[in-house]
């Protein structure tokens, strides 16, 4: 399973289906002695915050904040859990963000995503998407699906 699976990519984003991911992952990456990943996918940047109407440093700094408090918590696990490799990273995407997971995952030449999925099916999943549904359908590696 090693020489499969060489590299994990776990997308987070605090969510709770995203922390049974994160638990999944480091458990997984420790079982293949293998090194782990998390990503955010943040949708703040200074562009689309100046489009806003109360636009300012305080909502880019709060975005920076979450989004630091919820890398900080993934690598906190995987650290205690003692993982040996733990990276995090953040990349940003204005709509499409299985796109940016795609895209992050095939740059960086991952293996495996595992990640959390909410499960919505019928017209919430008609009208909201799925996240974890695009990147199963276009990722170029396999992703594990957390529930």
């Amino acid at each position: 399973m090693r020489e499969l699976i060489n590299k994990i990519l776990c997308p987070t984003d605090g969510s709770i289906t995203a922390e049974k991911a994160v638990d999944f992952a480091v458990r997984f990456a420790k079982l293949l002695e293998v090194p782990l990943t998390f990503l955010l996918v943040s949708r703040i940047t200074e562009e689309s915050a100046s489009e806003i109407r109360y636009r300012g440093s305080t909502l880019i700094e709060a975005a920076n904040l979450q989004d630091f408090m919820e890398l900080s918590s993934a690598h906190g696990v995987a650290a205690e859990a003692g993982v040996a490799k733990v990276d995090c990273a953040r990349v940003y995407a204005r709509r499409n963000v299985a796109a940016a997971i795609i895209e992050y995952a095939e740059e960086e030449k991952f293996s495996h995503i595992v990640m959390g999925s909410m499960g919505r099916t019928g017209v919430a999943r008609i009208l909201l998407g799925s996240v974890a549904a695009d990147v199963v359908h276009k990722a170029h590696c396999p992703v594990t699906i957390v529930r």
